[in-house]
């Protein structure tokens, strides 16, 4: 004879499933992607640590022949393009390991276990590491606090739903494919000004100032939204000014902003599929405002070495990027200069 199952347990799995689907997009994710205390990755093994959707993942990326990057990516994408990395201007060895050590440190260290690399060793309590499908990479306490944030020290590139404090900064990679610091800098400063700079290479240091809000005194924050759209914001809530402005809905494209070695702030859109692009190429392409709108101008030679350096000159070309020209020196601008 069988036994009767009481009603309301027959319900039960079906609530279960209910309960999970409701539960918020961001706690699945971390259980699904979270690195414990011990877990590594190693230069050179193609493995990485991948967000719950896959679009972006974290690892080594081999730059050049022999070193590595230790970056955040997209990673739906064939490019691979980088967001986010740590050793730029020390790239790690083949064989060089990060890790999520025993006691909560999270090290970057070389074949010989020297360091390339530390998170801020202050931190303490880190349980675990999580690769977010913001794009994020996190390092967060047991009861999912995060100590530590990629968005909270960026590179040359924020994402939508990144923001930047005052103090922040994006420092420019030296080249395309060079991602020691450069010669540009990106900044909201503790006035509320946000500004471009150049920089006392190879030093950090600001130099002259380039582009500028204008807002000392009132600006709070420099928010890249889900809509697409980055702009400064004020501590009230309200919106000071556009930074850059875009039609492109996240839903449809990858998006991000870098501040270009060129010293060029732009937003770039990729199409996450072919029935989404809208007549745009499967490939990264820059919308059509800029910040500054002409850095050859922007940058005045005397103010310093100019957006080309020194001893050239800059101007911009048909696709709205500046092109750099030595310039010829002849008898007589020898003459001039003695």
């Amino acid at each position: 004879m069988k036994t009767a199952v009481p009603y309301c347990l027959c319900w039960l799995p079906l609530l279960l499933l209910l309960l999970l689907l409701l539960l918020p997009a961001s706690v699945v994710a971390q259980a699904y992607s979270n690195k414990t205390l011990g877990s590594s990755l190693t230069a050179g093994d193609n493995e990485s640590w991948a967000s719950e959707s896959g679009e972006f993942a974290f690892g080594f990326q081999e730059i050049g022949t022999g070193g590595y990057l230790l970056a955040v990516w997209f990673n739906k994408i064939s490019e691979k393009t980088v967001v986010w990395s740590a050793n730029g201007g020390n790239l790690a060895k083949k064989g060089s390991k990060v890790q999520l050590t025993s006691d909560g440190s999270f090290v970057l260290n070389d074949q010989e276990g020297e360091k390339i690399w530390p998170v801020d060793s202050t931190i303490t309590g880190v349980a675990y590491a999580a690769m977010l499908d913001s794009g994020n990479f996190v390092l967060s306490r047991q009861d999912s606090m995060n100590l530590w944030e990629s968005f909270d020290n960026p590179t040359d590139t924020i994402l939508p739903t990144q923001a930047l404090n005052q103090g922040s900064k994006l420092l420019a990679r030296l080249s395309e494919t060079n991602y020691s610091s450069g010669r540009f800098m990106f900044t909201l400063e503790s006035t509320g000004n946000l500004a471009m700079y150049t920089t006392n290479f190879p030093q950090d240091s600001e130099n002259f100032a380039y582009w500028s809000s204008k807002t000392t005194g009132s600006g709070f924050q420099v928010i890249f939204n889900q809509s697409g759209s980055i702009y400064l914001m004020a501590s009230n809530g309200s919106k000071l000014m556009d930074v850059l402005t875009n039609e492109a809905s996240t839903e449809d494209y990858y998006q991000r902003a870098i501040l270009e070695y060129d010293g060029v702030f732009r937003q770039y859109v990729y199409p996450k599929s072919s029935g989404s692009s809208a007549g745009r190429p499967m490939a990264w392409s820059s919308l059509t405002s800029f910040v500054p709108d002409n850095i050859c101008t922007s940058i005045r030679a005397e103010t310093g070495s100019g957006a080309c350096g020194f001893n050239s000159y800059c101007t911009m070309g048909n696709d709205d990027r500046p092109y750099c020209q030595c310039l010829l020196v002849t008898p007589s601008w020898i003459h001039k200069m003695i």
